[in-house]
């Protein structure tokens, strides 16, 4: 990542965008590590960037990407690549998996212990998108960087 302030999309002078890319193994390790890395990669927004980030935002980026890169490593085999990028004030997590199958949301249900994962990323989430992949999948989500009016509420489930 490049030195020096960023504007409000996250581009810092240069042209270069903010962004972060890694591959895990896929393994017991990778969820703390991705979550760890995740709050590091915003630290260094706030700090070397000058990007305004919330507590919330560290926060709930963190909860994306455990929620994320538990299921990658739960339904896929082998390796998840995941992708973290400052875009018009917010950070985008990406996370790439073998697997070719699209994750359904579950219906509400109080009851249910586990597997509202994909409920509470949709529900916390600005933005969030599924796609296949020539190989896997690709699913994405937006969490504000700010506690503004717009991040207060994410997409309904679908």
């Amino acid at each position: 990542m490049e030195r020096g302030a960023a504007g409000e999309d996250g581009i810092v002078p240069g042209g270069r965008a903010v962004r972060f890319s890694v591959a895990l193994e896929g393994d017991g390790t990778c969820i703390a590590r991705a979550r760890h890395l995740a709050a590091d990669f915003l630290h260094h927004a706030r700090t070397v960037h000058a990007l305004p980030v919330s507590q919330r935002a560290l926060d709930l980026t963190q909860l994306v990407v455990s929620e994320l890169v538990t299921n990658a490593c739960k339904y896929a085999p082998g390796p998840l690549l995941m992708d973290l990028r400052i875009v018009g004030g917010a950070v985008e997590i990406v996370v790439w998996d073998t697997d070719p199958v699209l994750p359904l949301a579950r219906t509400v249900d109080a009851g249910r212990v586990g597997q509202h994962g994909l409920e509470i990323v949709m529900a916390i989430a600005q933005g969030f998108e599924m796609q296949r992949e020539p190989v896997g999948k690709r699913i994405s989500a937006r969490i504000a960087l700010t506690d503004g009016p717009d991040a207060a509420g994410g997409q309904p489930p679908r």
